[in-house]
């Protein structure tokens, strides 16, 4: 079945939509673009995306569509890895609005589920009970149900809890044309005539054609409908890929949840190794087996000696219950080196690492590429070991490389190659090297897929396992469900081949012309885009820890203010850049729809370090803004915001006229909206004295010069120094204390964050220029940066915008937050011991740049207790000053900040070391938040006052 392309007809199936449904028929550009790819090596373009309100909306438009004959996928989180959740119709959202839970019965242990609910919001309805949904792919952040359902998903726990089938106790499903189904174990369907015969007339071939493994996931499960299994059909639609039918309801079986957890890891010589010993501990009821080598780890911190790992965690009903199963475990285990851990953090830093895999595996050691397409073959467990030595020769027969990790315990093992998918050589390699990894896989009794389904990435080569004939039973059962064909065409039966549309070949074969360097990269655009492998971390309705990304898309829930939205956003304009056609975006740089998406990041950069393959939209969103604006008018803000450090100079004698006019409110009002900013926002007080005026007297006191191992440069950012300069004296204070004297780099400094920020890149390179001319014999001595925002534009948008100046490196590795800076060069230095308990905020950019263990550390010296909040405060920078960002701003604040002050104790200081965050914690909260300095400075004036001990309350003393 073809899409409709003519405009005509594409606009009549709209409107059609329109009228027939109450949720959305969205067929406009943004819309198509965002739904073009999952997380595989596919896309396909759709006609349009619907997002029905409830299954009457379902059955309504999959009438209208077959009334038109335009094909239908439904989409849940959009995280497969096979391109089964792509097509070139109507995209079915079910995320949207079929999110509810609509039943949880602790007593049967079961839920009724729409098929949009995520999984991790139904095992936290669950875990009040004591009860949680065993199947949990790495994705279980944002994967939904209904997703799960489509691909028989399994996860980690399926040693113990099997398969999203095995967990399936019944679903109502709505087939093409819009009539309803319900499917219960032990009974056929009485509207899919037809079914019946097939299973009657082909028992023998039902009963012989399928593998005894547990990761059996290829294909369709007819052997269900065999009457020795228990005749269930709902086993069969289970892994079906959208292909039957659309899933509006489900009945799930829930299971008991242990009360307590221990992680045993077990350390190996080789992957090989590993996976020989794992089904030797399955007798000892895990509740995972998990492997992984050491090429997946970049930083093996905490994991014990050995080229390889079993991650084995154990349940108990008490955590002593749980650690001596562990430690069983562990002396039951051959392993080279072992340890058990019982802290739940420590674990859950294990377990990132685990979960990450599916990003991190995406780029090699060096850098290279790596997609998916061979992601999780399955073989019999006590085959995993021979099988895993076999692929790793055919790896390095086809000159590829990989990093196999996975569900050791079940013989399922994912692994990115670094395929050249950008040329036709390279495909063709792909394309030999897939159809010899099947024939291994088969060879070794195992399933193409083995937990994420065929797609179209393995479903071509279904013969190779089943034969002929039984996949030729495929097609007969589709086209029973399916007789017109409308369900996901070419997935399962009757594949399109594996080596079509490949996302990659829309792409420019030349470089695209861009300001930053991408080191990282290459210096290539399109590779920095192509990063975004569609994992979807970004899409997490809540932040994870003391993770940022991404703040955007969970005030909105919108996928075009999610990070791998805006990076498909910039895919499709980049194919249409190169001018073949293909593109959903056709007008480059000046594409509103990739302008109107990137408007709401607030160039966090919690992606830089948050996801997975180290996406940077930050940086993107800065480099678009150059293109974009680029000889035309720009947003007032642009002048107003951007150019913050030339104003702040100029208005700098003037300081206290200018506070004054600005708390008149007729001046205030007009003013604003002249410079584009919020009518909600309060304008910052500017510093009637800077900070760099106040540091040239306090040295002009007659104090001596001291030796050059005991000064330290201090930078002046523009916040400090014009806006917060109390933030500055209290850094110089707490320096002295630790016998280092303060100067300042140079005069007229600027680390160019507000040009970067709002794209203007020429002038933020002419600044940074200025700024190395003018450091003098100070360039490359330790730096100490108090404003986290200018530290991290220093640290990577120096270097990368003047990648050919090796001042920019030199200048770049010399920042220092000012705890990072003491713990190495003042490390006998004790601070004030304030013993008072903390809230706040740890800056985005800090989180995601210079990371805050030095900061952790020297909390936890100066007896400052309490964790920072995650997420994002909201205002970075210009972002929450602009006009018309004022409510995304606000709900980012209320996300994690706003509350932990509210709930903080009395007593308790508010910690904020970016002027962002302080700003925002006073305008949103009321309350006054100081930088770290100022703590200590604080506690430096109370030891002298009293003795040594106490504390005192204000800002402390110039």
């Amino acid at each position: 079945m073809a899409a409709q392309q003519n405009p005509t007809e594409r606009a009549e199936l709209a409107q059609a939509l329109r009228t027939a449904v109450r949720g959305e028929a969205d067929f406009g550009t943004t819309a198509r673009a965002l739904t073009t790819m999952d997380a595989s090596n596919y896309r396909r373009v759709p006609l349009g995306v619907v997002s029905p309100r409830d299954a009457d909306d379902v059955a309504a438009a999959l009438a209208v569509c077959r009334s038109h004959g335009v094909p239908v996928v439904p989409r849940g989180g959009g995280t497969s890895i096979a391109g089964q959740a792509t097509g070139t119709g109507v995209v079915l959202d079910l995320t949207r609005h079929l999110r509810r839970i609509v039943e949880l019965d602790p007593a049967s242990r079961t839920a009724v589920v729409q098929p949009g609910v995520i999984l991790d919001d139904l095992r936290a309805a669950a875990a009040p009970h004591g009860l949680t949904f065993g199947p949990d792919p790495s994705t279980h952040s944002r994967c939904t149900l209904g997703g799960m359902i489509g691909n028989n998903s399994c996860g980690a726990h399926s040693v113990a809890w099997g398969t999203t089938a095995d967990n399936t106790h019944a679903l109502t499903v709505t087939r093409y044309g819009g009539d309803t189904l319900r499917l219960d174990r032990g009974t056929l369907p009485e509207d899919l005539p037809g079914l019946p015969e097939l299973i009657r007339t082909h028992l023998a071939l039902l009963r012989t054609g399928f593998p005894e493994l547990p990761r059996r996931i290829s294909g369709y499960a007819l052997d269900a409908l065999l009457p020795e299994r228990g005749t269930d059909p709902v086993r069969a639609f289970c892994g079906s890929e959208g292909t039957l039918g659309v899933v509006t309801e489900a009945t799930v079986r829930l299971v008991e949840a242990p009360a307590a957890r221990a992680l045993a890891v077990l350390g190996y010589a080789d992957e090989a190794a590993a996976a020989e010993a794992a089904p030797g501990l399955l007798p000892h009821h895990p509740l995972t087996v998990e492997g992984m080598a050491a090429d997946l780890v970049r930083e093996p911190a905490g994991l014990p000696r050995g080229g390889a790992w079993l991650f084995v965690e154990t349940g108990g009903a008490t955590p002593a219950e749980a650690r001596a199963h562990a430690e069983r475990v562990l002396r039951a285990a051959d392993a080279l080196d072992g340890t058990v851990v019982t802290d739940p953090a420590g674990q859950r830093v294990l377990w990132r690492i685990r979960e990450d895999a599916a990003g991190t595996a995406t780029r090699m050691a060096d850098g290279t590429e790596a997609w998916p397409g061979w992601e999780d073959c399955a073989v019999p467990p006590a085959r995993l070991g021979p099988y895993l030595r076999d692929f790793r020769a055919l790896l390095a027969e086809h000159g590829l490389r990989g990093t196999p990790y996975g569900h050791f315990g079940d013989g399922c093992i994912h692994v990115r190659i670094d395929f050249d998918l950008l040329s036709p050589p390279g495909v063709a390699r792909f394309r030999r090297f897939s159809e010899e990894l099947a024939d291994l896989v088969v060879a070794h009794g195992g399933s193409l897929s083995g937990e994420h389904g065929d797609g179209q990435a393995r479903a071509e080569l279904l013969p190779r396992m089943y034969g002929d004939e039984l996949v030729a039973l495929f097609s007969r059962f589709k086209d029973i469900w399916d007789p017109d064909g409308g369900m996901n065409p070419g997935i399962l039966a009757r594949p399109v081949r594996l080596d079509e549309n490949l996302r990659f070949e829309v792409l420019p074969r030349r470089p695209v012309d861009v300001a930053f360097g991408y080191p990282q990269d290459g210096g290539d655009f399109s590779a920095a885009v192509r990063r975004c492998v569609g994992v979807a971390k970004c899409r997490t309705p809540r932040p994870t820890g003391t993770g940022v990304m991404c703040p955007s898309f969970r005030a909105t829930g919108e996928e075009a203010h999610s990070t791998r939205g805006r990076a498909r956003l910039l895919h499709e304009m980049l194919a249409g850049e190169a001018g073949d056609g293909n593109g959903v975006i056709t007008d480059g740089w000046r594409s509103t729809e990739v302008r109107d998406a990137l408007d709401l990041c607030l160039s966090c950069k919690g992606c830089r370090s948050d996801c997975p393959v180290g996406v940077d939209m930050a940086t993107y969103k800065a480099e678009f803004l150059h293109h974009h604006y680029r000889r035309r008018l720009r947003p007032a803000a642009h002048y107003s915001m951007g150019r913050l450090p030339l104003w702040l100079r100029l208005a700098a004698p003037v300081a206290p006229v200018l506070n004054t006019l600005a708390r008149m409110r007729p001046l205030a009002a007009p003013a604003k909206r002249l410079a584009g900013i919020a009518p909600q926002r309060t304008i910052p007080v500017l510093a009637r004295q800077t900070f760099t005026r106040w540091l040239g007297r306090h040295r002009g006191k007659g104090t001596a010069i001291p030796s050059a191992d005991h000064v330290v440069t201090v930078w002046p950012d523009t916040f400090t120094n014009h806006l917060s300069p109390e933030v500055g004296r209290a850094a110089v204070r707490v320096l002295e204390s630790a016998g280092r004297t303060a100067l300042l780099p140079g005069r007229g400094l600027c680390c160019g964050l507000t040009y970067v920020s709002t794209g203007q890149l020429d002038k933020a390179r002419k600044v940074m220029r200025r700024t190395l001319d003018r450091m003098g014999s100070t360039l490359g001595a330790p730096l100490v940066v108090l404003e986290p925002s200018c530290a991290a534009t220093l640290r990577t948008d120096l270097p990368e915008l003047l990648p050919d100046d090796p001042r920019a490196a030199e200048l770049a590795a010399s920042v220092r937050t000012l705890a990072h800076y003491l713990e190495e060069y003042a490390p006998d230095w004790r601070p004030p011991r304030l013993n008072r308990p903390v809230t706040g905020q740890t800056h985005c950019h800090q989180h995601a740049v210079l990371g805050d263990a030095a900061e952790r550390r020297l909390r936890e010296r100066a007896g400052l207790t309490g964790e920072l909040s995650g997420g994002c405060c909201g205002l970075a920078g210009n972002f929450g000053f602009e006009r018309g960002h004022w409510d995304v701003s606000a709900a980012c604040a209320e996300e994690s900040l706003l509350p932990s002050v509210r709930a903080s104790e009395p007593g308790t200081a508010f910690l904020a070391d970016g002027f962002s965050c302080r700003t925002q914690l006073e305008q949103l909260g009321g309350v006054r938040a100081r930088h770290l300095a100022e703590l200590l400075a604080e506690g430096l004036e109370g030891d002298l006052m009293e003795g040594g001990a106490g504390e005192v309350s204000g800002p402390a003393a110039e």
